[in-house]
Order: structure tokens, then sequence, then C-alpha cells
């Protein structure tokens, strides 16, 4: 399901490729779209699938477009809830985990005349697109309010699965930490799950223990903001504003906004002029961001971090510019040399300044 050299050895394949664009795909205007979005976890995560549902909601109401949805789908039935709706005519249907990449394709597959758009995965068909966002921009803004905000330099993050997408961010977030505060170190620890709330918050407990002054996530409920919150500690969210759940710890959070993406992509689906492309928008297109910084945060980081937010909006700053190395002391990437999409997109390395095994 995750296996690495499978995806790295068709990933440079689809690059090497470019978009996948099919003038015989299933695009027709529609009167009335139904669309349907498979969720891996629980609308009220205050995560990622809340993220989405909200995106969801968006559509409905502005475009007037018939959606339905089914929430915590495990990945052994994705492939039994795609079909389902794929049976009931829905079109486009978005599935939004990276595991449910091989059941959308199985299910396009069967029906050619319908469309399917698939969340962070990189496999495309005549009728399946990608979409995705550049969260490690956002994450790099995170990274330097944790260094400024951290006393013991220590900075706990508790991180889903070791795959190119979690090792990407954990790095982006890294590298913002170390901008501002060379000698604080980012500890790693797996839950191997995107959705399990008492591993996430033990996972935490064991980073506080060793000191980490700093907490944040990168798996979708808030069992480590809990545990940040009963310590005492500072906290940054994931996916979508936390801080009305833990206001006097959570410094910031990392923000998706799919309404602006879902709303393209329907659009396209209603006038027939949907094609199944890959998209990676970032913080210009406003498809991510961070939330407001809370109160605690003292004013120099709000005015670096805030700078630093604009230069990215317009593309004047660029987050994996080297010179970087990696844990073991290596030249990922030269002084003036810069991560191109297929680098970032296959990353498996942790960078210097992580502790823990990017495996």
């Amino acid at each position: 399901m995750r296996c690495r050299a499978i995806f790295m050895a068709c990933l440079c394949l689809a690059l090497a490729l470019g978009l996948c664009v099919s003038a015989a795909g299933p695009a027709m205007a529609k009167d009335k779209v139904k669309a349907a979005w498979v969720y891996v976890g629980p609308i009220g995560d205050h995560g990622w699938t809340y993220a989405h549902n909200q995106g969801r909601l968006a559509v409905e109401k502005e475009l007037g477009v018939e959606t339905a949805f089914m929430e915590s789908v495990s990945e052994a039935d994705a492939e039994r809830v795609i079909m389902n709706f794929a049976r009931r005519g829905y079109s486009p249907i978005f599935t939004t985990s990276f595991g449910f990449m091989d059941p959308t394709l199985a299910v396009a597959k069967r029906f050619p005349n319908l469309a399917f758009m698939h969340c962070s995965g990189f496999k495309r068909a005549k009728n399946v697109g990608t979409y995705f966002g550049r969260m490690y921009q956002a994450r790099y803004l995170t990274g330097l309010i944790a260094g400024m905000m951290t006393k013991t330099n220590k900075i706990g993050y508790v991180n889903a699965f070791p795959i190119p997408e979690c090792i990407r961010l954990a790095n982006a977030f890294t590298i913002g930490v170390r901008e501002v505060n060379p000698k604080a170190k980012v500890h790693v620890v797996w839950t191997n799950s995107w959705i399990d709330t008492a591993k996430g918050k033990d996972a935490a407990k064991a980073l506080l223990s060793v000191d980490c002054d700093v907490i944040t996530q990168g798996i979708d409920p808030p069992g480590p903001q809990e545990a940040a919150a009963e310590a005492g500690k500072w906290f940054i969210g994931w996916d979508s504003d936390m801080a009305p759940m833990a206001p006097k710890v959570t410094l910031t959070s990392t923000l998706w906004n799919w309404k602006v993406l879902y709303t393209k992509l329907l659009k396209q689906v209603m006038d027939g002029t949907w094609k199944p492309e890959d998209y990676w928008w970032g913080m210009e297109k406003g498809l991510i961001d961070i939330a407001p910084l809370g109160s605690m945060v003292p004013e120099d980081v709000k005015k670096l971090v805030m700078a630093r937010r604009q230069e990215l909006k317009e593309g004047k700053f660029t987050v994996f510019k080297g010179p970087i190395k990696a844990q073991d002391g290596s030249v990922l990437l030269k002084k003036g040399q810069t991560a191109d999409d297929k680098t970032l997109l296959s990353m498996t390395t942790f960078i210097e300044g992580i502790v823990g095994s990017a495996k």
C-alpha cells in the first residue's frame, strides 16, 4: 500500500510525462452536477477531513451542486464505497486520502464516462486527475514560530506515516525552526495512523516527557493538542484552525481552503471543460495558509512570519533552497540550489536538525 520503491518509480515516470490530459476524457457539460466525496476520517476531526468537508459545503451552497459524502472510510473498504457512488451516477468523485489511489483507479476503469479526482496521489488515467497543495510552505512558517517560542530547544512533532508527504512537511517545518534557532532540534515520532486519537496523544506525551516544550502534529485528530494543553505547553495545529479547542496554548495552525480548488474543478465539470490534470497549488492561489497567530506570540515573531508569508504568496521566497544537509551530514541541496517538484514529491530523507528515523 505504501511501498516507497513503487511510489518513486511511478512518480518519476509521471513527472517525466508531465500533465496527463486526454481529449477523450469524460468531461461533458451538465446542468446539474452530482458530486461525491470519500473521506478517510470523520467530518468532525477538526483537521484534514473537516477541512475537505468545509469545501464541500461551500460549493454545495454557492454553485448549487448536489453533494454526498461517506466519512471514516478505511482503505480496505474504499473501492466498495467509490463503486457505490459511481453506480449512482456521481461525477466527479473526490477521493481524499493517499491510500484511496488504487481503489479510485480500479473504479474509474469500470466507469470511463465519470470524472474522478484523487487527492495527494500520483497515478492518473483518462478520467482520473490528481490534486494537492504545497502545505510545506505553511509548515515552514509554523516552524519559524516554533523555533522562536521554544525555551528548551526541543520541539515535538507527532507524524503519521513515513511517506514522502509527511517527510517533506517535517523537513519544511525544521527548515523554519533552524532558520531562527540553529540550536533547536525537532523530535519526530510516527503513529502509523492518520486518525488514531489515542496514539497521537500518547506520542505527544512521550515527546513532552523528554522536555519538548512545543508540540505540533501531522495527524488528523486533536490528541496531541490535548496532551499539550494538559501539560501547559505550546501547540501548533494542523489542517484547520484548532485554537478554539485550546486557545491558551495554540500558537497557530496550518489551514486548507479547499473551496477555491473545488470551485474551479466543479465549474469545469459543469461547463464541460474538465480534463484529468494535476493540481499542486500553494499560498499564491489561496489553497493553504496559517491561522491568525495567538496573542501570546510576540510582535517580532509575528512580523517575521507575516513578512515571509507575503514573500511566499508573491513567489519571492523558496522553502527548499540550499544549502541543506541530511541527518547524516551529506548534502541534499548545494548552496543556491532549489529543489524541483520531482525532488519534493519523492523525498524520503530527513534533514539535519531532526531527531528520529525517516523509515
